[in-house]
């Protein structure tokens, strides 16, 4: 692993869970680690939804926009976290990666994603624990 960890969170169209785990990492490492994320299939936009649970916790998510996954990104990352993408994420030797299974935000309500939301949040703060020690972010 490089000195600052690189993390891709990997999801189908890179509209909801990939982007939510991305500035929820980027949010809770402050620099400490660097983070991308990207679909297999990207959509149009970031789910309108998925932007106002996050606007919830003070992350604006309106820079953001969904982006095809490359064989660049994935061997640039130390560790790929998938989220529902299938065989469509290239496997490397020596990457690490971690399968999230995670309910697709993909047409529900706000009330619905909430808990997506706080299962990504739970899962990003384990994730930084192993990559970064507290001391050091």
């Amino acid at each position: 692993m490089t000195d600052v960890p690189e993390v891709l969170f990997v999801c189908v169209h890179n509209a909801g869970r990939s982007q939510m785990a991305a500035a929820l990492l980027a949010h809770h490492a402050r620099g400490a680690v660097r983070v991308t994320s990207a679909g297999s299939a990207p959509a149009e936009e970031i789910n309108p939804a998925v932007r106002a649970v996050m606007d919830e916790l003070g992350i604006d998510l309106s820079m953001q926009f969904p982006k095809r996954l490359t064989t660049d990104a994935v061997e640039a990352a130390d560790v790929v976290v998938t989220m529902g993408c299938g065989d469509a994420c290239p496997v490397f030797p020596g990457k690490r990666y971690l399968d999230w299974e995670l309910t697709d935000p993909a047409g529900r309500s706000v009330e619905d994603i909430r808990p997506i939301r706080d299962d990504i949040d739970a899962r990003v703060r384990g994730l930084l624990a192993e990559l970064v020690p507290a001391g050091d972010r």
